[in-house]
């Protein structure tokens, strides 16, 4: 079967490719195969060939493409350090950044680098090294003497700078001459009070793009796509970009085997707004890397009480414990589907709570006020699952309605009734690489997944 459209989504544990007929308006998904991925045989396209081998099975008939994507967060993804100034300023900011981007933050440091913290860097063989630090104008020793350190490491490792602008020439005096890639983008952190992460997101999707080589195997896939491989978180952040143009201000859960990852695209409430004592970015991404179907699986069991455990049908923790340890990357019957919606309904709850902020109480000169900390979530309107469980799991609008009704009264979470849309054709990875090269299509797309009605 001839399909204009492929995109592989290479996952911690499974490998999916989605097929897509019909450029332009009418563009419609043609179906989907998955696989293992293949990371620990030592080649990610075993699971690639495995997973379209899939993909020809369930249409009947051998595939064939004119357009190849991908996207991949195999292999623990795109492993970042970043390096800022103040820990809560622009630390913080290149962290929203980055985390927006699709990467798995490895280290954070504020202030000076320590010889502790050069090691660490080393033994964590980053990806990416981002480097902030300073308001425009501002501070600006810190993020030069940072920027000599990491020179001297000789790591061969891009490297983006989105700090002081007044370094920018500094910086690039650093490392002139060596073997490193470097980037220098927007201050990340320009002004007291005020983030712009856009910038510096965008060039890190564009630097993992042309530097995958963190599994084994994506070489070869990188020479066979004809357009970029992003991060997959990154791809769903754009895809919920493109959603909130539909559906309002919303969050995006999408339950994988390793992560948990939680996007929100939304602005503070006006209530709220008031009272917030930090910035909060309008896209942010919290990633839960003890909140897992498989690879973290027995970290999520572990939080289930006794009681939770006992109103899904499992008496026993220990025989619940060891069923949890012997589950399939892929449910393969219903008992192994019913653990896992126990598991997802515990993961999401957690995830969702740390993601939102919160009202604190303090004491001033007048008494006690109250003041808002993190991301506000209580003007959210829509609410999107996506990722294998959250797609295909019976209970899945149920585990998401009781996550909603989890928080209290101190947790800026959004309200219980907030609408809730499905993935249905578990698309929104792929939809967000496709959106890169064909942006109206994308969007079509994704208003048939989550059946949008014009």
């Amino acid at each position: 079967m001839k399909t204009d459209l492929i995109v592989a989504e290479i996952g911690s544990t499974t490998t999916v490719v989605n097929a897509f007929r019909g450029l332009g308006e009418h563009i419609e998904f043609a179906g989907q195969g998955q696989f293992r991925t293949t990371v620990a045989e030592g080649d990610v396209n075993i699971g690639l060939k495995g997973a379209v081998d899939d993909l020809s099975r369930k249409l009947g008939e051998e595939i064939t493409w004119d357009h190849f994507l991908a996207s991949s967060s195999a292999a623990g993804g795109l492993r970042m350090t970043v390096h800022g100034l103040v820990h809560d300023m622009t630390v913080k900011a290149a962290k929203e950044a980055a985390l927006g981007a699709g990467a798995n933050i490895k280290l954070i440091t504020s202030g000076r680098l320590r010889r502790t913290d050069l090691k660490k860097i080393e033994d964590i063989k980053p990806n990416i090294i981002l480097i902030a630090g300073g308001v425009d104008y501002g501070e600006r020793d810190t993020a030069i003497y940072n920027a000599e350190l990491i020179r001297g490491m000789d790591l061969k490792v891009p490297v983006i700078y989105a700090g002081n602008i007044e370094n920018r020439e500094e910086i690039e005096l650093i490392f002139e001459g060596t073997d490193t890639e470097l980037y220098v983008v927007e201050n990340v952190y320009p002004r007291i009070d005020e983030l712009n992460v856009e910038p510096t997101r965008k060039v890190i999707q564009e630097v993992f793009e042309r530097n995958i080589t963190h599994a084994a195997g994506m070489e070869e896939i990188r020479k066979m796509v004809d357009g970029n491989i992003i991060p997959t978180p990154g791809a769903v952040m754009e895809s919920s970009i493109i959603l909130r143009e539909e559906l309002g201000d919303l969050i995006t859960a999408d339950i994988g085997g390793a992560t948990t990852d939680i996007h929100s695209v939304c602005e503070d409430s006006d209530e709220i707004r008031n009272l917030m004592m930090d910035p909060e970015p309008l896209s942010k991404r919290t990633v839960e890397g003890d909140l897992g179907m498989y690879v973290s699986r027995m970290h999520t069991a572990a939080l289930l009480t006794d009681r939770e455990l006992k109103s899904a049908g499992f008496e026993d923790r220990e025989n619940f414990m060891e069923a949890v340890e012997y589950l399939n990357p892929i449910p393969e019957d219903d008992e192994e589907r019913r653990i896992v919606s126990v598991l997802a309904r515990k993961a999401l709850s957690v995830a969702l709570k740390r993601h939102c902020g919160e009202l604190i109480q303090y004491f001033g000169p007048s008494g006690r006020k109250t003041a808002a900390r993190g991301k506000d979530l209580t003007a959210v309107k829509s609410f999107i699952g996506t990722g294998g469980v959250l797609t295909r799991i019976p209970d899945k609008r149920d585990i998401i309605k009781k996550a909603l009704a989890s928080g209290n009264e101190t947790e800026l979470m959004p309200d219980k009734n907030t609408d809730i849309f499905i993935d249905e054709d578990y698309i929104m990875a792929s939809a967000g690489v496709i959106s890169l090269k064909f942006p109206e299509e994308a969007k079509i797309l994704l208003k048939k997944s989550m059946r949008i009605k014009d």
